[in-house]
């Protein structure tokens, strides 16, 4: 055998023991502990939904097969949770959250008084792109673009920063609707008891998957009206619907919808805490992926009629990097068409 295999043979085996080596030290700090799995939605809602079908399988991917606890931190369409993850929540790698993707926007839009950097979190992927909606209760005769436009629509919010908060706010100032939006829900859950109770007329934010997770047979037995739906391209389960990017009728207002929309991008994102080490960060965020191509994963999903389809830690940390990058004249003009009192 001459000295350069030998090298080589030598140098690949010092990376495999330095990498099981690694894969050993992650296992024996998750073995035997709880792991925390927050999600930002209201009790009975679709993010409780997927966060508990996750739960039930992301252990069997992490190295020592640590036990999970789901637990809710609603509040302020996610800014909340955001702010305990930057300042008081574990950076070890014992703490997960899964929050709605406008909130990590919210700071450079000006939509919110939070101080967290989104910048800062380590993400570990997102597990859907799916188109949000607007869905308004059969009763208000909002069936339509043009009802959407030209009629009164009183909405629900969970608050300042969430897609039911800056939707409503880029239809009234980019297309001239006069939607009114009540704060103070506490998730979508809330909200939609207020619509079936009379007290408001729909909600914006949600894709079709979770509200029909929420309320089965809404969509299906048309006991709501979707009259736009929040993204580039049209959902394959709303063909009819236009989205409000092909109603843009500028190059400003494209470029607003480009940061605007960027959340239908990596939709149910997950995170953990700044600060944690490098190997259980690897491990994490390849753990998140084996679970969403875990097949018992995605027939459970398929069963409980969850919207999955992968987006990479990267291509997330890409998203958030890239919106912030983004010269300080479109993300004036976001911030203000974004904004509830407008421009």
């Amino acid at each position: 055998m001459n000295r350069l295999l030998r090298a080589g043979m030598a140098g690949a085996a010092s990376i495999l023991v330095a990498t099981l080596a690694h894969a050993d030290t992650v296992a024996d700090f998750y073995r035997g502990k709880q792991i925390f799995l927050i999600h930002s939605g209201g009790e009975g809602g679709g993010y409780a939904t997927y966060a508990q079908v996750f739960a039930a399988f992301f252990p069997r991917h992490l190295p020592g097969q640590p036990q999970i606890v789901t637990q809710m931190m609603p509040g302020a369409g996610g800014v909340r949770l955001m702010q305990h993850f930057a300042t008081t929540a574990p950076r070890d790698g014992t703490v997960i959250g899964f929050v709605q993707s406008g909130v990590s926007f919210a700071p450079l839009l000006g939509a919110t008084h939070g101080t967290f950097d989104a910048r800062g979190m380590n993400w570990l992927g997102a597990m859907s792109r799916v188109n949000a909606v607007c869905a308004a209760w059969r009763d208000a005769g909002i069936a339509t673009w043009d009802d959407l436009l030209a009629k009164p629509y009183i909405v629900g919010s969970s608050g300042a920063g969430s897609l039911t908060d800056t939707q409503p706010a880029l239809l009234n100032n980019l297309f001239g609707a006069h939607i009114k939006v009540v704060s103070g829900y506490n998730g979508a859950n809330e909200i939609y008891l207020a619509m079936e109770r009379g007290e408001l007329h729909g909600r914006c934010g949600s894709g079709v998957p979770s509200l029909e997770l929420a309320r089965p047979g809404w969509v299906r037995d048309r006991k709501v009206d979707i009259p736009v739906q929040f993204g580039f391209e049209r959902g394959a389960a709303l063909p009819d619907v236009p989205t409000i990017y092909e109603k843009a009728g500028d190059d400003r207002t494209r470029a607003i919808l480009d940061l605007a929309l960027a959340p239908v991008e990596m939709n149910r994102p997950m995170m953990t805490t700044p600060g944690v080490p490098q190997d259980r960060l690897a491990a994490l965020r390849a753990a998140f992926h084996e679970t969403l191509n875990d097949p018992d994963f995605r027939a459970e999903a398929a069963r409980q009629r969850l919207e999955i389809e992968e987006n990479t830690a990267a291509r997330v940390t890409r998203l958030i990097a890239d919106a912030y990058a983004l010269p300080v004249e479109i993300v004036r003009d976001a911030q203000a068409a974004m904004r509830l009192g407008g421009p």
